[in-house]
């Protein structure tokens, strides 16, 4: 290519003429405008859209009212707790300090952490090396196996309930923490079931170009199936992690001292003492309800991005 050539170049690209060998001479085509975007972010506020936001603004009001209402009565005195105003007359304090003197919160909140814990833990890992087995080995009776174990799901809590504690009872494991949790070893058939669904998304290929590299079975579950089924994970440890936290039916049953008892066993006693006992300081209840409630709102902010992405996704990850 000559010189000049060179030199014309960036004139007549300047000019919009185009200069390649084998294309067009003459001025390039003008792109078309733009068209202007509406204010507001692109969206238009239509009657439609109008109606649906208003719509999610009352629902949210309905679902959050009952929270604000227990907040504002732990901010009552005795005599103001049920009056049913949103802003107290005379707010105080003072509940938040007679509910640790009353009862021993901060033991109540230790066991149940500890028990919350073991249990999401636990029943995540076993559910997930048993839906990892359904999902990845082919084996005679699979289907009718993995059959059987959904098939757990229709009986009834009641069903179970005198024969589990009659096994807890012969291991001397009544009024310990121990029932609590260590059921969850043999993990849930809704986990199990919930994360096949997520590794049956996974390719197949990740895991043969793992074995052809000499990955171990143990390997490939630990090191890439799990960490690409990680929402799915997240998902089953905080659904475990609320259930847990809430349970009261199982510290009804195994646990009979109160250094043992969990918050929702607590604050059955608690509205035995107070509430229906004869006292009638419901103020205490339901500051003890705010203290509660308030860890698990604050798991929901943290772990609603992963509910996102378990809900949008297959668990695979492209």
């Amino acid at each position: 290519m000559s010189a000049s050539t060179d030199t014309a170049r960036p004139a007549a690209a300047a000019r919009g003429v185009d200069l390649t060998p084998g294309g067009p001479t003459g001025p390039l085509p003008t792109p078309p405008p733009r068209a202007a975007r509406p204010a507001g972010g692109g969206r238009r506020w239509g009657p439609g859209r109008v109606v649906v936001v208003m719509a999610l603004v009352a629902l949210t009001g309905v679902f959050v009212y009952p929270f604000v209402w227990l907040v504002s009565a732990s901010l009552k005195p005795q005599g103001e707790v049920f009056d049913n105003r949103i802003i107290p007359l005379t707010p105080t304090l003072e509940n938040y300090v007679n509910v640790w003197a009353e009862a021993p919160m901060l033991l109540w909140l230790g066991n149940t952490v500890l028990v919350t814990v073991l249990a999401a833990v636990t029943v995540t890992v076993s559910s997930a090396m048993v839906a990892w087995g359904f999902a990845y080995f082919r084996f005679p009776g699979r289907g009718p196996l993995f059959g059987l174990v959904l098939a757990t799901m229709m009986l009834p809590g009641a069903v179970t309930m005198i024969p589990t504690f009659l096994i807890w009872n012969s291991l001397g494991q009544v009024n310990t923490l121990t029932p609590l949790w260590a059921g969850n070893l043999f993990g849930s058939a809704f986990y199990i079931f919930l994360l096949r669904q997520f590794f049956l998304g996974l390719p197949r290929e990740l895991f043969e170009a793992a074995k052809l590299d000499g990955a171990g079975n143990w390997a490939i579950f630990r090191r890439i199936a799990m960490p690409l089924t990680k929402p799915a994970l997240v998902v089953t440890l905080l659904f475990e992690f609320q259930a847990a936290w809430t349970d009261l039916m199982r510290p009804l049953i195994y646990l009979r001292d109160s250094d043992k008892f969990t918050i929702p066993r607590g604050l059955k006693s608690l509205l035995d003492q107070f509430g229906f006992g004869g006292n009638w300081h419901w103020e205490i209840i339901v500051t003890a309800s705010v203290i509660t409630t308030v860890p698990m709102i604050i798991l929901f902010f943290l772990g609603q991005r992963h509910f996102v992405e378990g809900i949008a996704t297959t668990g695979s990850k492209g």
